[in-house]
């Protein structure tokens, strides 16, 4: 695999192989990266709800199919910030939705102004070649004592885009084609539910020799 450079990016743009909606602007090009703005859509983690029983703790299990809303969704408008608590842990949208190809993969980073506020972005990672829609953005506020303003709009993280030795099909995400409201409240599952069946089970071993890879 090989890094795209500018000039690369650029060609594959102007090609309509790689995509950006909103289209890309003249400070987010960088040498061999695109930096990504963040958006509107803010999701943060709920301690609590309301059931029957009153108010209870949250308890997070994603392997349940009639798991509640974790997350309260905060949509800003154009000019307001978002101020973020000392400690404090969101989700943010990217501003951008993006299109990959399938011979080009992403690897997710924070921009180095981003940890030097004291933030750090905690799950980089692959963007899967094929991927298409917006990112969330994982921030935790790692001072004590001080309140980050986070602006909608500022440049925020980069892409890094890897050149695939050839075209691959891969698994799309939850999020594919969706805005990521969409892809947190989704209430499915895969629709192959063996592999999380077998690990709600703990027949872990089960899992590894069944279903080796041949």
């Amino acid at each position: 695999m090989a890094i795209l450079t500018k000039d690369q990016i650029l060609k594959r743009i102007q090609t309509a192989d790689l995509k950006f909606k909103p289209s890309l602007d003249i400070f987010q090009l960088q040498a061999h990266a695109v930096d990504l703005r963040l958006g509107y859509t803010f999701l943060i983690p709920k301690k609590w709800h309301l059931t029957k029983a009153g108010r209870e703790a949250l308890n997070i299990n994603y392997f349940d199919k009639n798991r509640p809303a974790y997350f309260d969704i905060i949509e800003l408008e154009e000019g307001q910030v978002f101020d973020l608590l000392p400690g404090e842990y969101v989700l943010v949208s990217t501003l951008e939705s993006i299109t990959l190809p399938r011979d080009i993969m992403a690897v997710l980073y924070p921009r180095s102004s981003t940890n030097r506020k004291g933030l750090s972005v905690d799950l980089t990672g692959i963007v899967d070649s094929g991927y298409e829609g917006q990112l969330a953005i994982p921030i935790t506020n790692n001072t004590d004592s001080q309140v980050i303003k986070l602006y909608p709009g500022e440049r925020f993280c980069q892409l890094v885009f890897e050149q695939l030795d050839q075209a691959v099909d891969a698994r799309q995400s939850r999020y594919h084609h969706k805005d990521i409201i969409e892809g947190f409240i989704a209430k499915h599952l895969s629709k192959d539910n063996t592999e999380i069946n077998l690990i709600k089970k703990g027949e872990i071993k089960k899992l590894k020799s069944q279903y080796k890879i041949k």
